[in-house]
């Protein structure tokens, strides 16, 4: 009798043995469902981060050139440090480097020394146990600002009316700048810092 109830109680651990095969692989479905959303939205927000740092960097150094192009004339040096220079948009490279990350930007002016973009994965989050994803894409922001790291300082008072100011700028030595030897200009990244703005 004993061999028979051996028979009917794997007989009956049988199914259960089913279930938890069956849960456990429901599981890692779903988990891996989650991974691949999780790293779409990673690619959509190195996308969106990547864009509005080329839009802003671009204007960086578009300012840079403003202001060489002014280095004699002081009384513009600060409307160039506010952004009020004509600089056209640079939201072209946010969506030229969007496209290197295989995604789309949506970029707009974020006043006048930033960019915000909205960028879209080309890629959907693909097939998997969670209905949809086979069609859904992954949209992430991201705001990238500019802001001036140097002020001009006036020239001394004894100082020849040609004088330019000197230039004071954030963790650096001042530049003083002498209008008969401008061969050493401080470069864009001397007068504008670059980063993503605080979300």
């Amino acid at each position: 009798m004993t061999p028979a109830r051996g028979r009917s109680d794997a007989g009956q651990a049988f199914p259960i043995y089913i279930t938890v095969v069956a849960g456990l692989l429901f599981l890692a479905l779903a988990y891996f469902a989650v991974g691949q959303a999780a790293a779409t939205r990673s690619d959509a927000q190195t996308a969106a981060d990547a864009a509005a740092l080329a839009a802003a960097l671009e204007t960086r150094d578009r300012l840079a050139d403003q202001w060489i192009e002014n280095v004699l004339e002081p009384d513009a040096w600060q409307d160039i440090f506010d952004g009020k220079a004509p600089v056209p948009s640079a939201c072209w490279r946010a969506q030229q480097m969007a496209a290197r990350n295989d995604a789309s930007a949506d970029c707009a002016p974020d006043g006048l020394l930033g960019y915000t973009v909205v960028a879209e994965t080309n890629d959907t989050v693909g097939d998997s146990i969670v209905p949809g994803t086979e069609e859904q894409k992954a949209t992430e922001t991201a705001t990238a600002v500019i802001e001036a790291r140097c002020s001009p300082e006036p020239p001394a008072d004894n100082a020849d009316d040609e004088a330019l100011p000197s230039l004071s700028c954030d963790g650096d030595e001042d530049w003083d700048l002498n209008p008969d030897d401008l061969s050493d200009l401080p470069k864009p990244e001397d007068l504008f810092d670059v980063h993503l703005a605080d979300s």
